[in-house]
């Protein structure tokens, strides 16, 4: 399990990254609500509690089974570098355990600069995604994500291979359930801009479940698609416009 070194620990626990346990804590941060073209009217109160500023920092948190390897992290990372170099990008290879995961992620992002950071997550990223986003009070896209990580992924339980490399072999533990259920935020309003592209044609999750769980979100519903989004890179211009990046 992968966790912040003591005097580090000490660190974001002044800033509420985790509690006196050691455990993760809501991250209480500034707001950074953006207002931005065709978000709904569900979002409006979010776009104008202060001015927009743009995105200085941005995380990309990938999915279950995948890696910083992955096609989507690739693309993305490619496009901050090329059009938007100012911007500080991090795509962090996450570990099994959800709450060493996001553990790890807080520790990140604890110096990154209030109200300029955003967050893009895939699949069970999306579901770490709005996690961060809801704690850390940022804008948030979401791909194809994870509705109910918990249910779907019992039947992972046991000893799993990346995608991105069958070799390199991880073990899903049965507390890692518990943990997930841990993190679901469903139900509770959003408290930043959200965007979730979602494909009807996913072959993982139900579409529907996805569109249902994000209710305030800009949403952009694909005809076909599948789980990858190959389509990725034409998403692109619609993500760094809606995060509005340096």
């Amino acid at each position: 399990q992968v966790k912040p070194t003591e005097q580090g620990q000490d660190s974001l626990r002044e800033r509420g990254f985790f509690n006196n346990s050691g455990h993760c804590a809501i991250i209480e941060r500034c707001a950074r609500p953006a207002p931005r073209e065709g978000l709904h009217r569900q979002n409006s109160a979010l776009a104008h509690r202060m001015p927009p500023m743009p995105t200085t920092h941005l995380l990309y948190l990938h999915g279950f089974r995948s890696s910083p390897a992955s096609a989507k992290a690739r693309q993305m990372a490619a496009h901050v570098a090329q059009h938007h170099p100012a911007v500080t990008f991090w795509c962090p290879q996450l570990p099994p355990s959800p709450q060493a995961a996001m553990a790890w992620v807080a520790q990140g992002i604890a110096q990154w600069p209030q109200g300029r950071m955003a967050v893009i997550g895939s699949s069970l990223g999306g579901f770490y995604a709005s996690w961060v986003a809801h704690h850390a009070r940022c804008p948030s896209v979401m791909l194809n994500p994870a509705v109910d990580p918990a249910r779907d992924l019992a039947r992972y339980i046991g000893e799993q291979t990346t995608w991105q490399n069958p070799e390199e072999r991880f073990f899903f533990l049965p507390q890692y359930i518990g943990e997930l259920q841990a993190l679901d935020l469903r139900g509770q309003p959003a408290r930043a801009p959200e965007l979730a592209i979602i494909a009807k044609g996913d072959e993982v999750l139900d579409w529907r479940e996805m569109t249902t769980r994000y209710p305030q979100a800009e949403l952009c519903l694909l005809e076909g698609g599948e789980h990858a989004l190959h389509d990725f890179a034409d998403h692109l211009p619609r993500i760094t416009r809606f995060l509005d990046l340096v």
